[in-house]
């Protein structure tokens, strides 16, 4: 298949919900191309929430430090400390970022769930001033 197949340009996932939580559950659609599907989930890497912070600040670090190591150690180890230095920024600065939008998230949804209650409760003190001064 070729990149500019129709299926190239729907969206590969699907969203449902299970029914004892409210986590949604992914079907991805495949187009039987391995190598295509590859492509398209690195086309949509920027779009995976924390994904693209992550790894430029690895690819940073890792570029740094290893240039550093450069100067003093042989390429090899220079290139081992770049990698090693990449996935542990990237793995780190993806897990930080991970649990934020999580408490992110959690947060507003308890603002959510309380807004109603709030308007009731704004309702009962506008009634019960209205009738205390009629009476």
């Amino acid at each position: 298949m070729s990149s500019g197949d129709a299926t190239s340009n729907q969206h590969p996932e699907t969203r449902e919900f299970s029914e004892g939580s409210r986590r949604p559950i992914y079907k991805t659609e495949t187009t039987g191309d391995y190598w295509q599907d590859v492509w398209i989930a690195f086309k949509r890497l920027g779009e995976m929430p924390c994904a693209r912070n992550s790894l430029l600040s690895g690819i940073a670090s890792g570029a740094g430090v290893g240039f550093i190591r450069a100067m003093s150690a042989s390429p090899f180890v220079a290139s081992n400390w770049a990698v090693g230095t990449f996935m542990l920024i990237s793995l780190g600065t993806w897990t930080v970022c991970r649990k934020n939008v999580e408490t992110e998230r959690r947060r507003l949804s308890r603002v959510v769930e309380e807004m109603p209650k709030r308007f009731i409760k704004q309702k009962e003190t506008k009634d019960g001033i209205s009738e205390g001064v009629e009476k």
